[in-house]
């Protein structure tokens, strides 16, 4: 049996706060202990080890430096609790040239996020901003979440 527990996934070197400061903690997925900030796209998991298990959500820039790859990391932080409890990983790719998995999937135009549900869908891109309220709204009214909750509401 395979054993999730949520994680956040970015590059520790410019994070402020919180996130940096767990860069020593630990979460698990398929039992095996990771760090909840994995500093380098080489050590994220794949799209395919987190499939029916967790809600990647994708953060893309052209640099760490970008000012809105930095607030919206810092949206995602504020509302960290309410995204763990709805599964969701956060994967950071700032570096265009490397041509990493993750760009060649899911082909982004400079800044932007991709939201991905469970059974790998993606369920929303966005080019702006997007503070963690509105990520958390959009997955709630997902057919899988309200499944997981029991709800029966539209």
């Amino acid at each position: 049996m395979r054993v999730l527990v949520p994680i956040l996934i970015a590059a520790a070197a410019f994070l402020p706060g919180p996130l940096a400061a767990q860069q020593g903690s630990q979460s698990v997925i398929g039992g095996e202990a990771m760090p909840a900030v994995v500093a380098t796209p080489e050590e994220q998991p794949s799209l395919d080890e987190l499939l029916w298990q967790a809600r990647p959500l994708v953060v893309f820039a052209d640099s760490a430096n970008d000012p809105r790859f930095r607030q919206q990391i810092a949206e995602l932080e504020e509302g960290a609790a309410g995204l763990e409890d709805r599964r969701v990983v956060i994967l950071t790719d700032t570096d265009p040239a490397a041509r990493g998995p993750l760009r060649q999937k899911l082909r982004p135009r400079d800044f932007g996020i991709v939201l991905i549900d469970t059974d790998g869908t993606v369920v929303q891109r966005r080019p702006s901003v997007t503070t963690a309220r509105e990520i958390m709204n959009l997955i709630d009214r997902l057919p899988s979440r309200r499944q997981e909750t029991g709800s029966r509401r539209p």
